[in-house]
């Protein structure tokens, strides 16, 4: 059986050279003309994370659930030609009607850290945690976790959560269980639980590979359970980078992602998700000083729409993530080609057993942010 098979995609990873050999301008085109032909029966929605050179294209942006939220309410929607990654997707598959189909233009668009949690680990460590503390944990997810994952936590009672309802999520949670099992980001988990008074001594690390803990301290003292999972870019900011910026101008205000390392959290001084670095720069007076922990592009992009200030990021040698960077104008031509001429390319279709549970982690979360 062929791996599409295996996967239940419409799948074909082999882009045509030719696109590769068209100029942007043609490409630009060619997609404008397919978008004016399609009309209400195409929305493409993109990820903050985008190239500019994709975002153009974009009938609207914003974060992964916003993104599939709406996807999920444009009434005579056929095609959604996501420019995100395969979580994302994932999401506004489940979140879609049946008949609509949910294009990731490069299947090679990914997130690193959604990687670092599969479903047949997560059944391990959760028999594992059973035998440990018993009936006596609910398990959360980021929105950032495969379908598998998501619904893993659905079918056991937990929910998902976004950067930015993670704190609610989160006291939720404890008012459930007595312990959290947060996947995958270790970070985000950490941070989170540390600002709602839980002590890092009362946190241990599950490590997957090993199906090990570590924590120093007593079994029966852990609270938070953190997958031992991360994002490549965000850990790449250091207290370091935040001591040079602010020795080189004091005025300089550090906003981060709380996807970042608990020190740089603790060192900067504002944090938030996605939308809040935006809101907050947004609202920000003119002539005002930023330095922005968070993925290049979208950093770049602040940077082109607020001239009237001074922002950098907080690591200048960055680069874009490089798994969420993989949509290009070559791959988006391609798979809106293909749609016109009855042909479907990586199509995302969630199994629907797994969908069910996946669902209801989501539904949890909406009813309470």
């Amino acid at each position: 059986m062929e791996l599409n098979e295996l996967l239940g995609l419409e799948i074909d990873l082999r882009i045509p050279n030719h696109y590769n050999e068209l100029s942007s301008d043609e490409m630009s085109c060619r997609i404008l003309e397919i978008k004016r032909r399609l009309g209400a029966r195409l929305f493409i929605p993109g990820h903050h994370y985008q190239k500019d050179e994709v975002i153009d294209f974009a009938d609207i942006r914003g974060d992964s659930l916003k993104l599939a939220q709406i996807c999920a309410e444009i009434p005579e929607v056929e095609h959604i030609v996501f420019c995100g990654v395969h979580f994302m997707a994932e999401t506004a598959d489940m979140l879609t009607k049946e008949d609509v189909q949910v294009i990731l233009p490069d299947m090679r668009a990914g997130c690193s850290m959604a990687d670092m949690a599969n479903i047949e680990q997560t059944e391990k460590g959760w028999e594992r945690m059973q035998k440990i503390w018993g009936d006596t944990i609910i398990p959360l997810t980021y929105v950032n976790s495969t379908a598998a994952i998501k619904g893993f936590v659905g079918k056991y009672g937990g929910a998902c959560v976004t950067s930015g309802n993670v704190h609610t999520m989160l006291k939720w949670a404890f008012e459930q269980k007595e312990r959290i099992l947060f996947l995958p980001d270790q970070h985000l988990g950490r941070n989170t639980a540390y600002k709602l008074g839980i002590a890092l001594e009362h946190m241990c690390i599950y490590n997957p590979v090993d199906n090990e803990f570590k924590f120093d301290g007593a079994w029966e003292d852990i609270r938070v359970i953190l997958w031992k999972g991360h994002c490549s870019v965000h850990e790449k900011f250091t207290p370091e980078h935040i001591k040079h910026v602010k020795l080189r101008d004091p005025e300089i205000q550090v906003i981060v992602h709380p996807e970042c390392i608990f020190n740089v959290v603790q060192d900067s001084d504002y944090t938030g998700s996605t939308n809040y670095i935006i809101r907050t720069i947004e609202e920000a007076p003119a002539g005002s000083k930023w330095a922005i922990g968070t993925e290049m592009n979208l950093v770049n992009r602040i940077i082109a729409e607020h001239p009237n200030k001074q922002i950098e990021s907080l690591n200048p040698f960055m680069c874009p993530c490089l798994t969420m960077n993989r949509i290009d104008l070559p791959h988006l031509l391609w798979s809106l080609e293909e749609i016109e001429a009855g042909r479907v390319v990586n199509r995302i279709k969630v199994d629907p057993d797994i969908a069910k549970y996946a669902v209801l982690s989501l539904e949890r979360m909406l009813e309470l942010s």
